[in-house]
């Protein structure tokens, strides 16, 4: 049992050196790109945890979770629009959730930073962080769960 625990263990700690630990050298770039110093001035410090560190905030906490009005999710660095009301449902989580997202104003990557894959968002126009999507979604519609920090967006009710 003992011998079993440690060649778990092994595979485990050498497993995670995978593809998200191989950035370097893969730098993308993006329509809206700033220095760190122009971030830091322009977001909250929230925000920029969020957006450019790919922080998470704690469930519960967004001021968008319960929001049920009409109108479009931008981004909150740089106001491209990413996720419609329509879209928006409630998952349970404690992170407003989208069944899809804007088509081309989103951009997707693969991330290992919890041990496992997961498909990680950010905005395709400035890069910043919005979170992951799952294939947990309602049933009836994608079947995805874009799972979004709030933080990382700003809504404009519809007109």
């Amino acid at each position: 049992m003992y011998i079993k625990i440690i060649v778990v263990l092994f595979f485990v700690a050498t497993s995670c050196k995978g593809i998200s630990q191989n950035k370097e050298g893969k730098k993308e770039t993006f329509k809206v790109s700033k220095t760190d110093a122009e971030w830091r001035k322009e977001l909250t410090d929230m925000q920029y945890y969020i957006l450019r560190q790919a922080g998470t905030e704690p469930a519960g906490t967004s001021k968008l979770l319960h929001n049920k009005k009409e109108g479009v999710y931008v981004c909150a660095a740089c106001s491209t629009p990413l996720f419609k009301s329509e879209n928006k449902f409630n998952s349970g989580t404690g992170w407003p959730s989208f069944d899809a997202e804007i088509n081309g104003n989103v951009a997707f990557d693969v991330d290992y930073k919890i041990g496992y894959e997961r498909t990680e968002e950010h905005c395709a126009t400035c890069g910043g962080h919005l979170g992951h999507v799952f294939n947990d979604g309602p049933k009836n519609t994608t079947g995805k769960r874009h799972c979004i920090n709030g933080e990382a967006l700003k809504f404009v009710p519809k007109k």
